[in-house]
């Protein structure tokens, strides 16, 4: 597996400050961008926590997601959650070592009062005295909150004091690409009163437990006011795979007001699929998702495939990325008036920014979200070796079309692509183990770039002959 090195630079420690006066929670920034562009130390909120005991442990578990690693247990390599300021509302994610978990604590307007909430993305420092001092937060000190320095301290240092280097994998940050792909196919499927949610959350397995995910429910169900296992999916099911990685909620059971889960529709038969868990706390949300198995991360669902795909969606990227604002949601409609181009071609741009971690998908709101992290959209291509693969063999005049099929020739072998209704199926080994389950496999890819390309041209330059013959190869496998 590729990795990368991410350095966080801080001016000091983020830590607990106690004095007689009360507790400040100073969390220091490392590196991020504001509408203003690039800071060293971007500075987002001072003032108070009205819930400090509350965000406390909300902020403990969106780092022990960041510190796990829930497949295949490894020593653990914590890395600094992401905060995002967008004007009403700070939000603060990680996801898990095995990138199998993202978590999103989101402070809305009612959890902070003090100054107004800035704009913009960046790292929090998240330590291990800082974390032993969270958990001594009590339900009624006064906790003042800096997220980021102030204009004093940033001119009191030189440079900065703390630095962190640790190893980024290639797949944590497709994590954010695919995340916000596979949320927006979501709907609320459930919810229940914070009785019946610490209820169901405390009788799951958690980590370490001899009750591990193999015997844990795959699948619940709603039943009255709360939620019963089911072996197999049926109609209105919403897949638990791994329940022991819900864990990380006991946190916050406590405070909770609330469970809310959201999944995609479920039939008989269906296969196993990603699910958000979203518990409600005064004046906060903390949301976990799963990805649809333990052993599989977010990183090679293969969601943000097609629209990478599409010609037009790079330079779309660019069109619409000058139009988001920061904005808590972000709306379509609007986006599409302002840009001119089509709700669908906007989502398809959406995707594109996500690949750099500039757009996530919020659930509770069923709208994306703008933030914008130190990654290129240009790294999208390098990150997915499917597309790759699929632009080698277009490259290489790989493929053939013929109506509603397509022929891909790869070294020795002959692989058959079919539409129908625009859904594409092959008759490779990936089509036949994913059933398109985790994205299009590298020929069904390659025909629909083709196809794109033919069509463009046939709307340039019509005409009445047969369809025009294009090929594309490939080295290694499909992934």
């Amino acid at each position: 597996m590729t990795q990368a090195s991410q350095t966080y630079a801080y001016l000091r420690p983020s830590a607990v400050h106690r004095t007689a006066e009360g507790s400040t929670l100073s969390l220091q920034t490392s590196g991020g961008v504001t509408p203003a562009g690039r800071a060293a130390h971007p500075s987002f909120f001072h003032g108070f926590l009205t819930r400090p005991q509350v965000a406390a442990a909300g902020l403990l578990c969106v780092a022990d997601v960041a510190a796990a690693h829930y497949y295949q247990p490894l020593r653990p390599i914590s890395l600094d959650p992401v905060v995002t300021g967008n004007g009403d509302r700070l939000r603060f994610e990680s996801f898990s070592g095995c990138c199998g978990v993202y978590a999103r604590l989101d402070m809305l307007g009612d959890a902070l009062d003090g100054d107004d909430i800035g704009h913009g993305t960046t790292n929090v420092d998240v330590n291990i005295p800082l974390r032993e001092a969270l958990t001594r937060v009590g339900p009624n000190d006064p906790l003042f909150v800096e997220v980021g320095p102030d204009e004093l301290t940033v001119t009191t240092f030189d440079g900065p004091v703390t630095e962190k280097q640790v190893p980024l994998p290639d797949r944590w940050l497709r994590g954010f690409a695919e995340t916000q792909v596979i949320a927006s196919g979501f709907d609320l499927r459930a919810e229940l009163s914070a009785a019946e949610a610490v209820h169901f959350l405390r009788s799951l397995p958690r980590p370490g437990s001899s009750r591990g995910a193999s015997r844990g429910a795959r699948w619940v169900v709603p039943a009255g006011r709360s939620l019963r296992a089911t072996a197999r999916p049926v109609p209105g099911a919403v897949c638990l795979p791994g329940p022991e990685r819900l864990g990380a909620l006991a946190r916050v059971l406590r405070h909770a007001t609330g469970l809310r889960i959201h999944g995609p529709a479920v039939t008989t038969g269906s296969d196993l699929s990603a699910s958000a868990w979203e518990v409600r706390l005064p004046g906060m949300r903390l949301t976990l998702t799963l990805s649809p198995d333990v052993s599989r991360g977010f990183s090679g669902e293969g969601g943000v495939l097609n629209a990478l795909a599409a010609q037009e969606s790079a330079e779309d990227a660019e069109l619409v990325s000058v139009l988001l604002a920061w904005d808590p949601a972000v709306d379509i409609a609007d986006l599409a008036a302002q840009s001119g181009l089509t709700p669908q071609r906007v989502r398809a741009a959406l995707t594109r920014l996500g690949t750099a971690g500039r757009i996530g998908y919020d659930v509770a709101e069923t709208a994306y979200f703008h933030r914008e992290l130190p990654y290129d959209t240009g790294l999208a291509d390098r990150h997915n070796p499917r597309l790759r693969a699929a632009h080698a063999l277009v490259e290489a005049g790989a493929v053939r079309l013929d109506g509603e099929l397509a022929t891909v020739n790869v070294d020795d072998h002959v692989h058959r692509v079919r539409s129908d209704e625009g859904r594409l199926s092959c008759t490779c080994r990936w089509w036949a183990e994913y059933r398109g389950g985790r994205g299009p496999c590298k020929h069904a890819l390659a025909v629909r770039i083709v196809r794109r390309a033919e069509s463009h041209r046939t709307t340039a330059h019509p005409t009445t002959g047969a369809a025009r013959n294009t090929t594309v190869t490939s080295t290694g496998a499909d992934r």
